[in-house]
């Protein structure tokens, strides 16, 4: 099956109650673990490339190089989406969609609120006339992102009206407001904004997605899904695990040199890892 855009998986997945997980690609061995996982599953399933990620793996163009080559060599048959997570411009998200790219996120939630729906209105009217789906995000998602760091408590929620008027304004596919989820490891519990959640999905009715999904309880996921998020992006839960698994065999056996005895039962651990996340979203067998 050739690569997709997140457009007609999510507002499927709206509409069923369900999530799909965008996962991050930082290697092989994630790229491997994402689509194995997801065809295992059934499930329909987001593979996110934020710019740094990029740059490590070669670029933009050797990423989707090397996720459809995998594709093609095990007979992928459910929907996979390579996803620019946090486009910084809008030269790098047309250089992601000129590379292969099937979806991108255009972050302009430092801007003002004018410039913010300018910048992703122009990102959107690029990305349609390929068949590109597009990712906006209002309000600033808390924590580190690649170089990206934001601490500002307040500017953590997102203010529904202007959600509103994003959306109207620039026809985005999905939506991602800022309302308390933070990337990287959470300090003390979670605080979802879930009353500003519904209030955003009753006004733009479009798809939402919740960032930082590493280290939310089940109950607020599942709250979160039935409020209209169809999308839950996940990174540090897998950087976790790998490097975990990777610690414990570097620990045991110190003679161990060959990286496929350490990374193999990393790139398991992302797997597994992933399969969870896939039954908690509620994806699983809706490929």
């Amino acid at each position: 099956m050739p690569l997709v855009s997140m457009r007609e998986m999510l507002q499927i997945a709206k509409e069923e109650q369900y999530a799909v997980g965008q996962f991050n690609v930082n290697n092989l061995e994630y790229a491997q673990a994402i689509l194995e996982a997801a065809e295992e599953e059934n499930s329909p399933v987001i593979l996110g490339v934020s710019e740094g990620a990029a740059r490590y793996m070669g670029g933009f163009k050797v990423v989707v190089a090397m996720v459809e080559a995998l594709m093609e060599e095990s007979g992928t048959t459910v929907p996979v989406a390579i996803h620019l997570d946090h486009g910084s411009s809008f030269e790098k998200c047309a250089e992601a969609i000129h590379a292969g790219f099937t979806s991108v996120m255009i972050d302009g939630s430092h801007l003002p609120l004018e410039e913010n729906i300018a910048l992703t209105k122009k990102v959107v009217e690029l990305a349609h006339i390929h068949g590109i789906s597009v990712e906006a995000e209002l309000g600033r998602i808390g924590g580190q992102e690649d170089d990206l760091i934001v601490d500002d408590a307040e500017a953590m929620y997102a203010i529904p009206t202007e959600c509103d008027e994003l959306v109207r304004e620039t026809n985005v596919d999905c939506f991602a407001p800022a309302l308390g989820s933070v990337h990287g490891p959470y300090k003390g519990e979670p605080n979802l904004g879930f009353d500003r959640m519904e209030e955003v999905m009753k006004l733009t009715g479009v798809p939402l997605v919740l960032h930082g999904g590493t280290g939310i309880p089940l109950k607020d996921i599942q709250r979160a899904i039935s409020l209209g998020t169809a999308k839950i992006n996940v990174n540090t839960e897998n950087q976790i695990m790998q490097t975990k698994k990777i610690r414990e065999i570097l620990a045991d056996d110190t003679e161990v040199y060959d990286p496929r005895k350490y990374m193999g039962p990393g790139k398991e651990a992302i797997k597994e890892t992933v399969i969870g996340k896939m039954r908690e979203f509620g994806s699983s067998q809706k490929a």
